[in-house]
C-alpha cells in the first residue's frame, strides 16, 4: 500500500499514528461522551457542572469530529484511508499568536488517504472530502452549544456567541488559509 503524505503542512508536528479502526474507536468514544456530558449538563442541578460539562461536550466534539468527517465522507464517496495521526493542528498560522503555539501541541485528529485512491478519485470527490472535516469542526460543537441553549443551560447564552464567532474564525481562517483543508478542497477542483 502506498500512503501519500502531506507537504503542504511541514510545521505540524506529530505525537502518534493508530490505525484506522483505532481512530475510529477514540472519536467515536469522544462524540458519544460529548453527547452524554451535553445531556448531563441539561439535568444536573450545579451550575458549575452544569457549564464544566457544556464545555466539555464542546471541546470534544471539537477534537473528535474533524478527522472522523473526512473519513466518513471520503469512505462513502470511495477514498481509502491508510491511518489516523495525531499531532498539531495542520494550519498553524489560522490562529492569532498567541493561542497558536498551543494549538500547535493540542492532540489533533488528522487522517491520511491512500495515494493510489486519491489519484483515482473524482476532483469532486476529493472536494467534499477535504471539506468534510473544517466544516464538521465549525458546525457540530457549535450546534452542540445552541443545543445548550436551548435547553437552558447555565451560561450557554454567552457560549453560545462565543461558538458562533469560534465556527465563523474557524471556517474564515481556513478560508483564507494556503494549507488548510478548503485550499485542498480548490487545488482538488482545479485538477
Amino acid at each position: 500500500m502506498q500512503v501519500a503524505l502531506s507537504t503542504s503542512s511541514p510545521q505540524r508536528k506529530l505525537f502518534r499514528r493508530l490505525s484506522i479502526l483505532a481512530g475510529n474507536v477514540i472519536q467515536i468514544a469522544g462524540l458519544v461522551a460529548a453527547c452524554g456530558a451535553l445531556a448531563f449538563a441539561r439535568s444536573v442541578q450545579s451550575k458549575p457542572v452544569a457549564i464544566a460539562l457544556m464545555l466539555s461536550s464542546w471541546i470534544l466534539l471539537y477534537f473528535c469530529c474533524h478527522a472522523i468527517a473526512h473519513w466518513s465522507v471520503g469512505r462513502t464517496l470511495g477514498i481509502r484511508f491508510a491511518f489516523y495521526t495525531i499531532g498539531g493542528t495542520g494550519n498553524p498560522f489560522g490562529y492569532p499568536t498567541g493561542i497558536r503555539w498551543l494549538f500547535e501541541r493540542l492532540p489533533f485528529f488528522g487522517v491520511q488517504t491512500e495515494k493510489a485512491s486519491m489519484q483515482n478519485a473524482s476532483p469532486s470527490a476529493k472536494a467534499i472530502m477535504w471539506s468534510a472535516g473544517v466544516t464538521s469542526s465549525a458546525f457540530v460543537p457549535t450546534a452542540s452549544a445552541l443545543c445548550a441553549w436551548s435547553a437552558a443551560v447555565p451560561g450557554s447564552k454567552p457560549f453560545s456567541i462565543f461558538a458562533v464567532l469560534w465556527a465563523i474564525g474557524t471556517l474564515s481562517s481556513n478560508w483564507r488559509s494556503q494549507t488548510g483543508d478548503f485550499a485542498k478542497a480548490r487545488r482538488s477542483l482545479r485538477s
